[in-house]
């Protein structure tokens, strides 16, 4: 190890250490004990380019460990890495300044607490659940091979990235990230490196009381290639840990580094340098050990900066320079493919991709929402080449892969597949396409609706980030009937709606699918979710009722009162419109007016003008009922006080799904009933 080397990781300690110790918030151990390796990674290997951080050839870092934030702001501002805005325009400012160090966990710092995509230019994925990284670098794994099965050409690399991902013991104590790694294994994803910082240290205390798995040999039945750092302040060994990863060509490769919170320091291996700020004393202390001022914070020496800009600051500008003059010239060579890549990078969709979606006539058998969704699907996908996924184990009951010829299935001996398969692994599914998302690929996941809960942390993170995945869902209801409570979705419904930015779509028949995916596709910042039935459900007669192009607006009057002034409302979603549209007639047959009123998505819905809102739900009628087959919350506030809710209250049961109907009350004669009372209450008053 140089001089310059040992200054600039000690300088990178000192920053973390200051940072954490001015918010008097944070985790110093893990900063200290792994700067020596993520130092080497930045500075000896990564293609990155801190003048430009979203170029698409470049290497991604993700840090799994996000707790250790204050490691990757301090790389970010040695590097030099500069801000870009959501439109992707570079700007000149660095994405995180001394400034930002020193107010570190701060309202307004672009030094967050854990590392937040979007917030700070740099930032891969957002990270802090531990596994969520590791298993999201999988996607981007997967994107990496996908990207170059597609459009490398002879002469024309522009893209072989790699993907690395610092992880921790909690990391791989979490399921998510055993689930990533055996799909990552069974894919062969040779471009994916996981850094395990075996510091055996959480929050709890030595790792010995609750992990004493041999975690390498784990990786070794994966499939993965594993090699060992013994000491991780030696820069030769983590040298040729990494130089081994880039050698391997057919496994991902997990570099396990055994470190130590403090590294010799006089705060090594303390619960206290783990999880709260060392204090001033202790800082002083450990300052003096690394030789570093004890009495000046946030120090910075000259040739540090200057080291960082001759290292991956050279380097990463000259890797971009050859990756925009490859691209010149490749879009004089192959323009369509060129223009594809240009579109994804805005994440535009093609010219005329609303051209392929179909138009479904009336039919009063009609199809289940999976079976007509799927043929969108693959309408939409060979429209946008770029359009891919897969289930967790269960494309033939989501109706989810792609059945045009040459789509294809996604493997280690063939990544130009558009069909992925997650296996039984709905976290890791998830996980995996938040990562194909963030390089900017237009990806897909299904499972049964009832299952998301076991996604739910990566399905809170797409929203979190901003970033347009699909989530489909199918089995929606109690409609699944004999296979019981453990597979009849309840709660999940009013879960999802509950995830801030995260639009939620339960469509009504065919051609309400049709236009939730014309709403979901060109999405550019949302992720969505759409929540598909399993039984048939008439296809309406658009002639007859409200069109469907009402889906747009989140809600809309499917079928008016005959009157044209109603006496009272009927709210519902999915299959349960048809059973208002039942009621509806019912009531007309007694002189009761009433207003049925499709609503897919109370997101959309509810950013809508209030104008259009009160026209859909007039405030003056007071008598409504809202029928879902899940649970009520949530729907009070369109029924208001006056009115009342057909839903579950309690799990299902397993039965024929008509008697299922009938012992929970989702039937067309309890619907009127209840109508019929709230309107006979409303004209006593």
């Amino acid at each position: 190890m140089t001089d310059i080397d040992t200054l600039s990781i000690n300088t990178i300690r000192g920053l973390c250490m200051d940072a954490v110790q001015a918010a008097n918030s944070g985790h110093p151990g893990t900063p200290l004990s792994i700067a020596p390796v993520a130092y080497t990674l930045w500075q000896r290997f990564l293609r990155f380019d801190p003048a430009d951080p979203i170029w698409p050839g470049r290497d991604r870092f993700v840090l799994s460990e996000g707790h250790a934030s204050a490691l990757l702001w301090s790389l970010m501002h040695l590097s030099g890495v500069r801000a870009v805005d959501p439109d992707y325009e570079i700007l000149g400012r660095p994405a995180v300044t001394l400034d930002d160090l020193k107010t570190f966990r701060q309202l307004g710092s672009h030094c967050p607490g854990h590392p937040e995509y979007r917030l700070t230019s740099g930032v891969e994925t957002t990270t802090g659940p531990l596994g969520q990284g590791v298993a999201t670098s999988v996607g981007m794994a997967i994107a990496g091979r996908w990207l170059g099965a597609r459009y490398n050409k002879e002469g024309f690399p522009l893209f072989d990235f790699d993907v690395y991902a610092l992880a921790g013991d909690g990391c791989m104590m979490e399921g998510v990230s055993s689930e990533a790694a055996s799909l990552a294994g069974h894919l062969g994803l040779h471009n994916l490196c996981w850094i395990y910082d075996s510091n055996r240290v959480t929050i709890e205390g030595r790792t010995g009381i609750t992990f004493t798995e041999d975690v390498a040999a784990r990786f070794l039945a994966y499939g993965w290639n594993v090699t060992t750092v013994a000491d991780a302040n030696d820069l030769g060994q983590v040298g040729r840990a990494l130089h081994t990863f880039r050698a391997e060509h057919e496994r991902p490769t997990l570099v396990v580094v055994h470190s130590h919170i403090g590294y010799g320091s006089p705060v090594e291996d303390t619960p206290k340098a783990h999880g709260e700020p060392l204090g001033t004393d202790g800082v002083r202390a450990a300052k003096r050990f690394f030789g570093l001022p004890e009495d000046v914070g946030f120090h910075v020496p000259p040739e540090v900066y200057e080291h960082f800009a001759r290292g991956i600051g050279e380097r990463g500008a000259h890797h971009r320079a050859d990756w925009e003059l490859s691209f010149k010239a490749y879009r004089d060579a192959y323009p369509g493919l060129a223009d594809e890549l240009e579109r994804i990078q805005r994440r535009e969709l093609p010219d005329g991709w609303e051209d392929a979606l179909p138009v479904f006539p009336p039919d009063p058998k009609g199809l289940a929402t999976r079976d007509s969704s799927g043929q969108v699907l693959n309408a939409l996908a060979q429209a946008v080449p770029w359009l891919l996924g897969g289930s967790a184990d269960l494309s033939p009951s989501t109706k989810t892969r792609l059945t045009f010829a040459g789509a294809g299935d996604f493997q280690a001996d063939d990544p130009s597949g558009r069909n992925l398969h997650f296996g039984v692994r709905e976290h890791a599914a998830a996980a995996a396409v938040n990562g194909m998302a963030l390089t900017k690929l237009r990806p897909f996941w299904s499972g049964f609706l009832i299952f998301s809960d076991y996604a739910r942390g990566a399905i809170r993170l797409s929203a979190l980030m901003e970033i347009p995945v699909l989530h489909i869902f199918t089995h929606d209801s109690i409609g699944v009937g004999e296979d019981g409570p453990t597979h009849q979705p309840v709660e999940q419904l009013a879960s999802l709606r509950a995830t801030p930015g995260l639009l939620v779509f339960r469509p009504a028949d065919a051609n309400e699918v049709v236009e939730a995916w014309r709403a979901v596709a060109p999405l550019r910042r949302e992720p969505a979710a759409l929540v598909l039935s399993r039984q048939p459900l008439p296809t309406l007669d658009r002639s007859r009722y409200g069109s469907a192009a009402g889906v747009a607006k989140g809600a809309y009057v499917l079928a008016e009162a005959p009157s044209g002034e109603p006496d009272v409302l009927l709210l519902a979603t999915g299959s349960e419109v048809g059973i208002a549209l039942s009621a509806r007639e019912r009531l007309a047959d007694e002189g009761i007016g009433a207003r049925v009123v499709s609503m897919p998505c109370w997101e959309l819905f509810d950013r809508q003008p209030l104008e259009y809102r009160e026209m859909v739900l007039p405030p003056h009628v007071r008598a409504r009922v809202a029928i879902e087959q899940a649970s009520t919350l949530g729907w009070d506030r369109f029924v208001g006080d006056r009115g009342v809710v057909v839903g579950m209250h309690t799990f299902g049961a397993s039965a024929p799904l008509k008697q299922l109907l009938t012992k929970f009350g989702f039937t067309p004669e309890r619907v009127a009933g209840l109508a019929r009372e709230l309107v006979a209450a409303e004209r006593e008053e």
